[in-house]
């Protein structure tokens, strides 16, 4: 028995290929389609669908790239429901990722309470570990802390060794990797010492905990029924 029911003339409101999204039966579904042509649209017809047919919202998760993108998203579903969908999961990936995150703390050795670094904090932190190594960066020409954290920001989402990244994209660095990759591990046991995450980390350490930790891998897989990302 569902428990709404929005009287939506669903095959009139929307055209049919985004019909056939919004009435899809379920499982994993890729929609390609441009700018303008209605995405979030079929998504907020999508959440509506699934509300009227007996989808808990708790049982949701809607993901997206922006802050901005996930506010009018949440106000498009809003909209169209006449009522806030309490229970929803809505965001950004970061946002969801530090969500997720504070819930299992304990399973990450960061715990429930870490500070998420900012740009500016996290430059400051890099400093800090430069310094600490006593590395004299003008008269080796070392990469300022923000570039620093651009090569390992880059090896980490990309899945590639931070020297491979050194080697093809600052070549004029590679005589100094070894300072480079002490500075790296100074940063990364910072950060877990002081148990504050940079942006990378919220998807990183989600991503680690997912993959090693089967408990908290089932517990969500069970909890969303249906994700939708925009």
């Amino acid at each position: 028995m569902k428990d709404f029911d929005f009287n939506i003339d669903y095959e009139h409101e929307v055209n049919a290929e985004q019909f056939r999204v919004v009435a899809s039966a379920g499982g994993p579904t890729l929609v390609l389609a441009g700018a303008g042509s209605g995405k979030t649209r079929t998504i907020t017809y999508r959440v509506a669908w699934l509300l009227e047919h007996g989808v808990p919202t708790d049982r949701m998760l809607l993901l997206t790239f922006t802050n901005k993108a996930a506010k009018e998203m949440m106000m498009r579903v809003e909209g169209l429901l006449k009522a806030y969908p309490t229970g929803l999961w809505s965001g950004t990936f970061h946002s969801i990722a530090n969500r997720m995150l504070r819930m299992y703390g304990s399973q990450t050795g960061f715990g429930s309470d870490f500070s998420i670094l900012d740009e500016d904090d996290a430059n400051d932190l890099m400093k800090m570990c430069i310094k600490e190594l006593k590395i004299d960066t003008k008269a080796k020409r070392f990469p300022s802390a923000g570039v620093l954290r651009s090569y390992i920001s880059y090896s980490a989402n990309a899945r590639i060794p931070l020297k491979a990244v050194v080697e093809s994209r600052a070549q004029h660095f590679g005589g100094i990797f070894p300072e480079i990759q002490m500075v790296a591990e100074r940063y990364a046991s910072a950060k877990r010492t002081a148990r504050s995450m940079d942006f990378d980390d919220l998807l990183l350490q989600l991503l680690f905990l997912l993959q090693e930790n089967t408990m908290v891998r089932e517990q969500l897989a069970n909890r969303f029924q249906f994700i939708l990302v925009d």
